[in-house]
């Protein structure tokens, strides 16, 4: 198994094995792998993400339980530098600093397919939360309708998990999995000082719709005329190398005329 890991795509990816050429989908060992660990992860995940905590996970939660290979396997993925390895045009950000004063966000209710059906519960940094309310007030006022935190802040180990769980929907393609979801450190759910928020419409139009149609949103076309002046910017515009556009994934900035 070490000389598996030695040569194998994560190390590739690393450039720390001896393999020339770089590979992008996972072999078939490195499937089962991740196969398992979504397994082990599979009830309890949802459990977390019932009682409103998923997006609080710690490695040490994620970590707990695994063999001795899964957590070497979890280790490659976190080592490596999607700058280099997937063209990411996205900064390092780093782990969150301690003390952030975060607020749980409840009571979401949106409608699906004709049936109301509530949120799980997010949260944000609570001056990004205030900015947040703030902006779909005047939003109501203006077009009577309101966009709500479909995901907010998510620590490293549960963007970790997000990263696993989405890759098998990729075909195993690290490569294509890292230009929809950003590994740990960069990504800027994991970012209170640039923390993302990525919306959905009161009628279910979230990350699951194309972008074209969260585009045709008149909640979108709002923000794209008024966001910036609470300190909400559009991340992964349309045309922008190395990532896929998403213009439900916004983030904050502190806007100048808070001082």
């Amino acid at each position: 198994m070490k000389g598996f890991f030695a040569c194998g795509l994560l190390m590739v990816l690393l450039a720390m094995g001896g393999c020339k050429e770089p590979r992008d989908v996972l072999s078939p060992e490195e499937r089962a792998t991740v196969d398992s660990l979504l397994r082990h992860w599979e009830n309890w995940v949802p459990e977390r993400k019932k009682e409103g905590t998923a997006p609080l996970i710690t490695f040490e939660e994620l970590y707990a339980g695994l063999s001795a290979e899964q957590r070497t396997f979890l280790e490659g993925v976190r080592a490596i530098n999607p700058r280099k390895s997937f063209d990411f045009q996205g900064k390092y950000l780093g782990n969150p600093a301690e003390g952030v004063r975060f607020r749980r966000i409840e009571g979401q209710w949106i409608t699906r397919g004709g049936e109301r059906s509530p949120l799980n519960p997010q949260y944000l940094p609570e001056n990004v939360y205030q900015a947040y309310e703030r902006m779909m007030a005047d939003m109501e006022k203006d077009i009577g309708k309101r966009l709500f935190v479909d995901s907010g802040y998510r620590s490293p180990a549960y963007q970790l998990y997000i990263f696993l769980y989405y890759l098998p929907k990729h075909a195993y393609s690290l490569v294509e999995t890292g230009h929809w979801v950003a590994l740990p450190g960069y990504s800027e759910h994991g970012a209170p000082h640039r923390q993302a928020i990525d919306f959905v419409s009161g009628e279910g139009k979230d990350s699951d719709a194309t972008p074209e149609e969260f585009e045709q949103l008149q909640e979108y076309r709002w923000l794209l005329e008024h966001a910036q002046g609470y300190g909400c910017v559009l991340s992964y515009p349309r045309g922008r190398k190395g990532v896929t556009f998403e213009p439900w994934h916004w983030h904050y900035e502190k806007p100048r005329a808070d001082g």
